[in-house]
């Protein structure tokens, strides 16, 4: 991971039919999109592609969201909850062949993943889950406490395994997007912040310090709602998250751990993850806490890197002498109902937005890059409905 620049400022005075902001993943996955598409596209950055919440990303690539289709069945219905999860499904399919046709080296390998109970209540609910998921047709297992201690050295009652879930470099495959747009004609800058953006007669104006892009529409892909769009900031909670990586272990420590070649996640909230990386690190992640005014950050980290080794420590107790060499946090926005929100907002002509993923942002930056290119073309389908702004009120 790494953070050098690699394109230049933007200087000038330029138009384009579309404007991207923000050059973490999200960015990237629509700027690629656009471009392939022969649409003229500029993207801009603040800082450096793929440096910001991207970078501190364990990159889990799950086919399911945050919340549970009982969950999302309560509040929308059991038809469209079931669509939510399908696209889910496709995004997590379309990224990992997005990698592939651009040959971007990232790490990526596919996983089966591992959602295991933490208690008695917490198993009931999931085996429920579990339930609605096969009569749903959503492929899963359901594990026994045997098979989830065979399968992670977790020992819990019960669990739903799924495949066909992924992993991998986040920043790698960040910047290999944004090359990949390049190379099809998109304009990418670098350390290149938005001062204003102004909307008249059908155009945008981006403003950056030193020059101006004028636009058909700009595109809001910076995960939740900056300084420009304060009245969006209610719609969103901030958090963040924490991530711990061991060093590398050989191979016989990798079996005392215990955990096999799967990714893991809890029923916790804030849930708690852990997977392997391609050199046998162990990467650790969860612990989230919500933003709050007057907090002192230095002492928030250290509170919760340390809750995420004892938590870890406890379920895995070989990881006890095993040290820590990295710890890092990432900050993330979450909404109402954990789901994005992708597309226009009526106050904002002129402006599409890519806001809001929760813990799975790699999921939803495929399926908004597919929604948003859909809106350009002028398409309407029942899915944007499912991400509109106004679906929570």
């Amino acid at each position: 991971m790494g953070s050098a620049s690699t394109y230049p400022r933007f200087r000038g005075r330029v138009a384009s039919d579309v404007v991207i902001v923000g050059g973490g993943i999200t960015g990237a996955l629509v700027a690629a999109a656009f471009a392939r598409e022969g649409i003229p596209v500029v993207l801009l950055e603040s800082g450096c592609v793929g440096s910001g919440s991207t970078a501190a990303s364990s990159a889990l690539l799950l086919r399911e969201p945050d919340r549970g289709l009982a969950d999302l069945a309560t509040r929308y219905g059991a038809a469209a909850s079931r669509r939510i999860w399908e696209l889910g499904d496709d995004a997590v399919q379309d990224l990992i062949r997005t990698l592939h046709r651009h040959r971007i080296e990232c790490d990526l390998v596919q996983r089966d993943a591992i959602y295991y109970a933490t208690n008695t209540h917490a198993l009931h609910d999931l085996r429920s889950e579990f339930l609605l998921r096969s009569r749903a047709g959503f492929p899963c297992e359901w594990l026994s406490p045997a098979d989830v201690r065979r399968a992670t050295g977790v020992p819990m009652r019960g669990a739903i395994r799924t495949s066909g879930n992924a992993q991998f470099d986040p920043y790698k495959a960040c910047v290999g997007l944004m090359r990949a747009a390049r190379a099809e004609g998109a304009a990418i800058y670098e350390r290149s912040p938005v001062i204003r953006i102004v909307h008249a007669r059908q155009r945008v104006r981006v403003h950056m310090r030193h020059g101006h892009i004028d636009a058909a529409r700009v595109i809001i892909a910076t995960g939740y709602a900056t300084r420009h769009f304060r009245p969006l900031a209610g719609r969103f909670r901030m958090y963040r998250t924490y991530v711990l990586a061991t060093r590398p272990l050989n191979e016989r420590e990798q079996r005392d751990v215990g955990l096999g070649n799967v990714m893991i996640w809890d029923t916790d909230r804030p849930y708690h993850y852990a997977r392997w990386t391609p050199d046998r690190r162990l990467l650790l992640g969860g612990a989230d806490r919500a933003i709050r005014r007057g907090q002192t950050r230095t002492r928030v980290f250290t509170s919760a890197t340390r809750e995420l080794r004892a938590h870890f420590e406890a379920l895995l107790p070989s990881l006890g002498d095993i040290g820590i060499e990295r710890a890092w946090e990432g900050v993330f926005a979450v909404t109402a109902d954990s789901l994005p929100f992708v597309g226009p907002h009526r106050k904002y002509p002129g402006h599409l937005f890519a806001l809001g993923y929760g813990g799975n942002g790699m999921t939803f930056g495929s399926l908004a890059a597919r929604l948003l290119l859909e809106q350009w073309r002028g398409e309407r389908t029942p899915d944007q409905r499912l991400f509109h702004f106004s679906r929570l009120r």
